[in-house]
């Protein structure tokens, strides 16, 4: 007697394994290359940040330890967020916006102003960013929406409640002022509405409206006016508004292929501003060479592959839209960073996810990844238990679907003869 084939008829994987395969695949992809990137940022955070901070601080691992406790703490919220349903967000949505809100609004009065810009709340030892907490819970708040409605097939339709609620995060966050964190926000609604369904020319339009105003926006504010012009050609204002992005092109000429070395770099060390920050990139780029810098790029391509991988392949209406919303939010804040380190777009002042310096962007980052996971885990099981099985086949196959007639099954004979007919 012939074995019947243990991948399913025909010596084929049964759907349930092909399912639990792909989750498999993108669960693991993420996990790896969210907890490679958060300890390789706390790698390039020490070595960024141990000469200025020996000399301000007194401890070369001040801005360590800091990041640290951060990444501990987002780390328990990662834990905490991929074993909790993500059906749960659906109905906090409304209270995390009007949280967001009232923090944003917050920070404008109370917030402590560095360099220039008012974006940090301090509660007690702990400085807390409102714009990351604003990020993730609007794009909760619009997958939840989205979930429940055609897409939008307007302007007007588009404008009313999500460009009137979105609009109004975006002005108290240029308020700050936090143009990167606005443009990260515009990316990832744009990818809820493309995968909701949203017409080509709704989103074409919306976008040059807002192409236009963040352009006017950025043309009133000297010192992004400043940026544009220097963005253009920095060499031109060397010493002044181009200042950061040359130091920046210095510090990646300077790596050649292979880098300086590991703790090596030279612009660290007060040529660069917001080595530990902003422009971190620049300093991996220095001491780790281009094959460093090309494998971080290369971390973040995988981590939006595995996203929209996720976002694909869901089939909850609210999970769908919510993981491409966090895919593109993540993918969409190391694009601008390392657009603007590389000298390919204006200085915008946003971190680098998981790896620059900063405990609010970094907790944000990891609870991003939790909720992914938790759809990718979801979303695998509720495929398993929609497989409809007939338990009597030896091959584990699903059983097939009988055509009735009249309340009755047809038989398998009939059945192959209505197909003849057919």
């Amino acid at each position: 007697m012939k074995a019947p084939a243990a991948a399913g008829q025909g010596g084929r994987r049964p759907a349930r394994g092909r399912v639990r395969a792909h989750a498999q695949l993108e669960h693991g992809l993420l996990v790896l290359v969210t907890l490679a990137l958060t300890a390789f940022g706390l790698v390039m955070v020490y070595s960024a940040s141990s000469a200025r901070a020996a000399v301000s601080a007194g401890d070369p691992g001040y801005y360590l330890k800091r990041q640290a406790l951060y990444a501990l703490a987002g780390l328990a919220l990662f834990v905490v967020l991929a074993r909790t349903d993500f059906r749960a967000l659906r109905r906090a949505a409304g209270p995390l916006l009007a949280a967001s809100f009232v923090l944003l609004a917050a920070v404008l009065v109370l917030g402590v102003s560095v360099n220039g810009a008012r974006r940090w709340l301090d509660v007690g030892p702990v400085s807390v960013q409102p714009s990351e907490l604003a990020k993730v819970a609007i794009v909760i708040w619009v997958a939840a929406l989205l979930s429940k409605r055609q897409p939008p097939t307007s302007l007007r339709g588009l404008l009313r409640p999500i460009g009137v609620v979105v609009g109004a995060a975006l002005l108290l966050v240029l308020l700050e002022p936090d143009l990167g964190t606005a443009l990260a926000l515009l990316g990832a609604v744009g990818a809820i509405l493309l995968v909701t369904g949203t017409p080509m020319r709704v989103l074409l339009a919306a976008g040059s409206v807002m192409a236009a105003l963040v352009l006017t926006a950025s043309w009133l504010e000297p010192y992004r006016r400043a940026r544009l012009v220097a963005f253009i050609d920095p060499w031109q204002d060397p010493q002044g508004a181009g200042f950061q992005s040359v130091q920046a092109l210095i510090a990646l000429g300077s790596g050649g292929i292979f880098g300086v070395g590991l703790g090596e770099s030279v612009q660290k060390v007060y040529y660069l501003p917001e080595a530990s920050t902003d422009m971190i990139f620049a300093i991996v780029g220095e001491e780790l060479g281009l094959l460093g810098a090309a494998a971080v790029i290369l971390a973040y391509a995988a981590f939006g592959f595995a996203g929209f991988r996720i976002a694909l392949r869901c089939r909850n209406p609210f999970g769908k839209r919510l993981a491409a919303g966090l895919t593109a939010l993540v993918c969409g804040q190391a694009a601008v960073n390392l657009g603007a380190v590389l000298g390919i777009a204006p200085l915008t002042g946003i971190p680098l996810p998981f790896v620059s310096y900063g405990g609010s962007s970094l907790v944000a980052g990891l609870a991003t990844v939790g909720i992914l996971l938790n759809i990718a885990v979801n979303d695998a099981a509720a495929s398993e238990r929609d497989q409809v099985r007939d338990r009597g086949r030896r091959d584990g196959g699903a059983r097939p679907a009988r055509a009735r007639r009249g309340g009755r099954a047809e038989s398998p004979r009939r059945q192959r003869q209505l197909r003849r007919l057919a």
